[in-house]
């Protein structure tokens, strides 16, 4: 599996350009495609095509032939996950992360796959563990340096009755409830109707 790289056109290949993605965009941008990906697969049959726009997306640029099996590791990874989000505070979300840290089967290790990229961290067993094992791993690791950080759950699951899709919290301000403007607007709308009607 590959990790998710600079954004298509980015050209500065010098090691401080190299340091400098990666200090400042790995745990983001690893914990947007856990985000993503646990939106895509929460429906019961996710397709491979969809996985893979997500994956390439999100930075994976090597080859993806995602099989019926790494679909179903896949989405029982994304419904592990998604407890994450629907922490109600930091304990809970921590506990969470523990439990399923616990059940990955490598240990923290660093690699930059072969010099394909920047020195980065996987708690998978190899740069070649599969898919499941590797979307689990490095979500629980992103998702675990976001709680650390913020001392708050990483994310939270929409209020719209709606909606099913999680989000990120990764900027200060007030708590969010919805995943999107589009579906607090929609709820702010149909509350709105609901009190004149």
């Amino acid at each position: 599996m590959q990790p998710t790289t600079p954004p298509a056109g980015h050209r500065d290949e010098t090691p401080a350009a190299r340091r400098e993605w990666t200090t400042r965009h790995a745990v983001q941008a690893t914990a947007r495609r856990t985000a993503a990906l646990v939106n895509a697969l929460v429906d019961e049959a996710p397709s491979a095509d969809t996985v893979t726009e997500v994956l390439r997306e999100h930075g994976e640029d090597g080859p993806i032939e995602l099989s019926a099996d790494d679909l179903a590791e896949l989405r029982s990874a994304a419904l592990r996950l998604r407890e994450v989000f629907a922490a109600d505070d930091a304990d809970r979300a921590a506990e969470t992360l523990n439990r399923l840290l616990r059940s990955t089967t490598g240990t923290l290790r660093l690699t930059s796959h072969n010099g394909a990229t920047p020195w980065h961290p996987h708690l998978d067993s190899a740069d070649d563990a599969p898919w499941g094992e590797w979307f689990l791993a490095s979500s629980c690791l992103s998702l675990l340096v976001l709680l650390w950080n913020h001392q708050r759950p990483p994310g939270g699951v929409c209020a719209s009755p709606a909606c099913r899709n999680v989000y990120l919290t990764l900027g200060s301000g007030p708590q969010r409830r919805y995943c999107s403007r589009r579906c607090a607007t929609r709820e702010r709308v149909a509350a709105y109707r609901r009190a004149r009607g």
